[in-house]
C-alpha cells in the first residue's frame, strides 16, 4: 500500500508543483480574450464555467481509458506504478495542457491546424487524414462493445442497439456543445469519478481488514510478469498499453473542444493538467486492485488468460474485471456503477471523437459551422464511413483497439515535437517536452519494429529493434536542434 500512496501522492504534487511550471513556461494572462468570449458562435465555441469544463474534459480524455488500459497493464506487474506517475506528470498532463492552451491561443483552431504552424503547412493535411481516421476507428471501437451488453441486459436485437447509438452520436455531433455534452457529460463524469473513489475507499477497508494485500514495487519487481513475455515485451508493449493515465494522444484532439469554452486563460490548468492529473489517479486505482484483487499479478493474468466461469470458451476481459470488483465490492450499488461505466463512458467517448472529426474537417475546409446544413453536410458522409466500418469489424474490437493504441501514441508523439517546436521557437525551455517526445520516440520505433505482425509490427528481435529504436530517437533528436535553433535564430 505504501507505493500506492506515494503514487497518489506524487501525481498532486505533480499538479502544484510541476504544473505551475508548466503554467509559467506558457506564460498565461488573462487580458487575452478567449475565444469562448470572443467568437461565442452557440454551436461549438460556448462559454461554460469552468468545474463543467473540467467534468466534460475528464469525461472526454478517460472515458474507459484508465480503467482497461490500466487493467491490461496490470498483467505487465508493478512497474505500471513507475510509468503511469511519471507519464502522467511529465508527459500526459503536460501535453493536454500544451495541446489545449495553444489552441485557446489560437482561436480555437484543431489539432492539424497547430501542427501546420509549427511544423510546417505540408504536415496539415498529413496529419488531418491520420487523425481523422483515428478519430473514426475510436469512434467505430466504441459501438459493438456497448450495443453487445446493452443486448445481453435487455434481450433485444444487437443491430436496433447499434442503431440508437449511432442516432446519439449524430444528434451529439450536430447540436450545440451545451445541448447534450454539456448537459449529461458532467454527469457521467461523476459516475466516473464516484466508481473509482468507491473502489478506493473499499480497497482501503479491506486492506486494513486484512482481506486485500497489495504487492510493493521493489527491486524485484523491475521484471516483466506477462505469461507471454517473449512476445509482449515490458519495453516498450506496457508502454503502449497504458495510454489514458500515462499519455494519450488521442486527448490532444479533444482539448481544443474545450479550449473553445473556457473564459479564462488561467482555467487551463486546472481544466487539462487537472483533468489528467485526475485521470492518472483513476489509472493507479485499477492498476492496483486489478494486481492483487486476485492474489497478485500471476492471479491477474490467469484470470486474463482463462474461460469465465459457467462458460466453455468465452475469456475475461476488463469489462469482466471491472464487473467482478464492482459486485463484490460496491454490491448493487457497484454493479449500476460498473453498467454505467461499461456502457456509458464508451459511447461518451465514440461521439466526441466524431465531434473532433466534425472539426478537423470544418477546419481542413475552411468551413463555417454555425448553420445546420455546413454540419449535416460533414456528418452525414463522416457517419455513413463509420456505419459501414461497424458492421464490417462488429466482432473483432481487439483487431480495431490493437491499432488504434498504436495509433495513438504516434500521434502523441507528433503532439510532443509540435509543444517543442512551439517552446524552442519562442526561446523557452524546450527540453521539458524534447525529451519527453524523444523517449516515446523510441517506444513506438521500437514497438514498430519487434511487436508481432497481427500487432502491428514487423515481429523483429528485441536486440535488434532496441538499438534500432534507440538510434531513431536520438537522430530525431538531433534533426530537431539543430532545425529548432537556426529557426530560432532567424
Amino acid at each position: 500500500m505504501i507505493t500506492f500512496i506515494i503514487s497518489i501522492l506524487a501525481l498532486i504534487l505533480g499538479y502544484f508543483v510541476y504544473g505551475k511550471y508548466i503554467e509559467r513556461q506558457f506564460g498565461i494572462s488573462d487580458k487575452h480574450p478567449t475565444p469562448a468570449i470572443q467568437i461565442n458562435d452557440g454551436v461549438d465555441f460556448v462559454a461554460m464555467p469552468l468545474w463543467k469544463v473540467f467534468m466534460i474534459q475528464f469525461l472526454n480524455i478517460a472515458g474507459l481509458g484508465p480503467i482497461f488500459g490500466a487493467i491490461l497493464g496490470a498483467m505487465y506487474g508493478p512497474m505500471a506504478y513507475v510509468w503511469i506517475v511519471l507519464g502522467c506528470i511529465f508527459m500526459g498532463a503536460a501535453h493536454d495542457y500544451f495541446s489545449g492552451m495553444l489552441s485557446l491561443r489560437e482561436n480555437g483552431k484543431s489539432l492539424p491546424e497547430l501542427v501546420g504552424k509549427y511544423l510546417g503547412k505540408g504536415a496539415k493535411p498529413v496529419l488531418a487524414f491520420f487523425t481523422i481516421v483515428l478519430l473514426i476507428f475510436v469512434g467505430v471501437a466504441f459501438v459493438s462493445g456497448p450495443a453487445k451488453l446493452l443486448t445481453s441486459l435487455t434481450g433485444g436485437n444487437i443491430q436496433w442497439w447499434i442503431y440508437a447509438i449511432f442516432l446519439y452520436y449524430i444528434l451529439a455531433t450536430l447540436l450545440p456543445i451545451n445541448k447534450i455534452i454539456g448537459k449529461i457529460y458532467p454527469l457521467f463524469g461523476a459516475a466516473l469519478l464516484i466508481m473509482a473513489v468507491g473502489i478506493f475507499a473499499a480497497m482501503i477497508l479491506n486492506y486494513f481488514r486484512g482481506t486485500f494485500s497489495v504487492e510493493e514495487l521493489q527491486w524485484e519487481s523491475f521484471r516483466n510478469y506477462h505469461p507471454n513475455a517473449d512476445k509482449n515485451f515490458l519495453f516498450p508493449m506496457m508502454f503502449i498499453v497504458i495510454s489514458c493515465g500515462a499519455i494519450s494522444g488521442f486527448h490532444a484532439t479533444q482539448s481544443p473542444l474545450m479550449a473553445r469554452c473556457l473564459t479564462k486563460e488561467k482555467y487551463g490548468r486546472p481544466a487539462f493538467y487537472g483533468a489528467m492529473i485526475a485521470e492518472g489517479i483513476v489509472a493507479l486505482i485499477w492498476a492496483t486492485v486489478s494486481m492483487n484483487f486476485f492474489g497478485g499479478v500471476e492471479g491477474l493474468n490467469q484470470v486474463l488468460n482463462s474461460p469465465i466461469s459457467g462458460t466453455s470458451s468465452a475469456t475475461a476481459d476488463p469489462a469482466w474485471v471491472v464487473n467482478t470488483i464492482s459486485h463484490q465490492w460496491l454490491g448493487s450499488l457497484g454493479a449500476i456503477l460498473a453498467i454505467l461505466g461499461v456502457v456509458a463512458c464508451p459511447i461518451t467517448t465514440g461521439d466526441t471523437a466524431f465531434r473532433s472529426a466534425r472539426l478537423i474537417i470544418a477546419d481542413s475546409v475552411g468551413l463555417s459551422q454555425k448553420k445546420n446544413f455546413s454540419r449535416l453536410l460533414i456528418t452525414l458522409p463522416l457517419f455513413l464511413v463509420a456505419f459501414i466500418l461497424t458492421f464490417e469489424f462488429r466482432d473483432e474490437f481487439q483487431t480495431i483497439w490493437r491499432y488504434v493504441g498504436l495509433s495513438n501514441q504516434l500521434l502523441a508523439v507528433i503532439v510532443l515535437w509540435t509543444i517543442s517546436t512551439y517552446l524552442a521557437t519562442s526561446g523557452k525551455n524546450h527540453w521539458i517536452m524534447t525529451i519527453p517526445a524523444t523517449f516515446l520516440t523510441i517506444v513506438c520505433v521500437n514497438y514498430l519494429l519487434v511487436a508481432p505482425v497481427k500487432s502491428g509490427g514487423i515481429n523483429l528481435p528485441f536486440t535488434v529493434g532496441l538499438p534500432i529504436s534507440i538510434a531513431a530517437g536520438l537522430f530525431t533528436l538531433a534533426v530537431f536542434v539543430y532545425f529548432a535553433e537556426k529557426k530560432f535564430k532567424k
